[in-house]
Parts: C-alpha cells; structure tokens; sequence
C-alpha cells in the first residue's frame, strides 16, 4: 500500500511539472499582442513622440555610387522633415510630410512642389526608396490589416512575422507585405509584394546599435529583387528620442527656408 502511495503521488508530481513547463511554453511562445499592436508599436517605438536623426544614405547602381549626409525630423506619425545636407550638389533638397500630403523643396529651381498621388510611387532622390516610402509610417497602421504567420528567433529575441494586406479602399499598390518584428520593437525586415504575390523589394536590417538609449536600427539596406547589383543603404550616425521640436520646423516656410 505505501508503495503504491509513493508510486501515485511521484506520478502525479511529473504530471503536474509537465503541465506547468507546457502552459509555460505557450506563454513564453504566444506573442504579446495582435499582430496590428505589435506593428503599431513597432512603427511607435521607430518614431518615438518625437525625434531627430543624422544619416548618411549610399546609393548604389551599377557605373556609379553617391553618399548623401540627411537630417530627419519626426514629430508623432503625421509630421516629418527631411533635408539634405551634403554633397553640395544635392545641400538643400528636402521633403515635408504633413498630414498624409507631401511637398518638396529643390533649390535649383527654388520652388516648394506638392507632390501628387500618381508620384508617390516614384523614388526619392534617386534612390531605392519611394516617395510613399518615406510617408508610410501611419500608412501601415490606419490602411492595412494585419496578420501574425509565425516566430522566428534572431540573437535570443523572439521574432514576429507578420503579414500586411492592404484594406480593399487602400489606396496602396503592394499585394502585400510582410514585417519581421523583434520582441524589442526593432524592425528586421520589411518586403514589398506586388499584386502578383511576387516579392518586388525588400529593406533587411544588417546592424542594430543602442542609440538615443535604446537598440535601434544602425544600417539597412533596400534592395530590388530584379537588380542584385543595385542597392540604397542607410547608415544612422545619430538620433535623439523625445526631444522638443521648434515650432514652425513642419511648415512650407521652412521647407522652403530652413531655421532649424
């Protein structure tokens, strides 16, 4: 009798232990969110309630290669400044996103142009980036519906892989797209899917730094699947989070007459 005692009570003991390590598993496994919260905050910890940035963005085709030195003002996911600092040549371009409508400034011709929708899809500056490219941060929250298809594991981070489907009015012109999330907010990969279903580009994350006192994404790179030997990479020199922004930076005036 005492041993069959001893034999139900270590039985129920190994049951009860297999049981904690499973409901366990699912815990550490199950993704903290939806799948649309974690690409918000994805998109929310990038852009912080504010921020500013220095990079410097190479742009690679296959007779020729150019580097130019930008500076990026954010403020939540409807304003954004970006303008060129170096070569000379190129010192002074700069583009204005203000409640999901865009303008740009060109100092050759020193004129303030308001970009329309049938440019969006055209490249900015030459690069590997569009114009819908730089103004889609609120894009991908407000017209897309979101789908989590799996985890990945990258440096001992949970990885979240999710799906983006434009909504049916979406005024986009992606089939889909598919973000790779690390469970610490940073983006590793984000590709771009035509209606076809046929990868067309993607931006894939080749170094993560601690920056502005937190990991963010150090050098990616935007690549056509159809042009292996070209190629845009951003290098982030520097960025500050949460810092006060002048008023009047997101303004024509100072698109057109920096005071920054």
């Amino acid at each position: 009798m005492e041993a069959k005692r001893r034999f139900i009570s270590a039985t129920y003991r190994q049951c009860f232990l297999a049981a904690l390590l499973f409901h366990s598993a699912i815990a550490i496994a199950a993704p903290p969110e939806d799948a649309a919260t974690l690409v918000k905050r994805a998109i929310d910890y990038w852009r912080d309630s504010s921020s500013y940035s220095v990079i410097d963005m190479t742009i690679r085709r296959p007779d020729w290669e150019r580097t130019m030195t930008i500076r990026v003002w954010t403020r939540g996911q409807k304003e954004s400044l970006v303008r060129v600092t170096a070569p000379p040549k190129d010192a002074g371009n700069a583009t204005l996103l203000l409640d999901n409508e865009m303008w740009s400034f060109t100092p050759k011709i020193n004129r303030v142009i308001k970009i329309p929708s049938s440019m969006m899809n055209q490249s900015w500056m030459g690069s590997d980036f569009s114009n819908n490219d730089l103004a889609k941060a609120d894009e991908l929250i407000e017209q897309y519906t979101h789908k989590l298809l799996g985890q990945e594991s990258h440096d001992g981070h949970t990885v979240y892989v999710i799906e983006s489907v434009p909504k049916e009015a979406a005024p986009v012109v992606w089939g889909h797209e598919v973000v790779k999330i690390r469970d610490d907010w940073v983006i590793l990969e984000h590709a771009f899917y035509d209606q076809q279903d046929v990868l067309v580009k993607k931006l894939v994350t080749s170094e993560i730094r601690s920056m502005g006192g937190k990991p963010v994404v150090a050098r990616e790179r935007m690549q056509r699947v159809d042009r292996p030997g070209e190629w845009t990479e951003v290098v982030t020199q520097e960025v500050r989070f949460g810092i006060p922004i002048a008023a009047g930076t997101f303004t024509l005036s100072n698109l057109r007459n920096p005071r920054e």
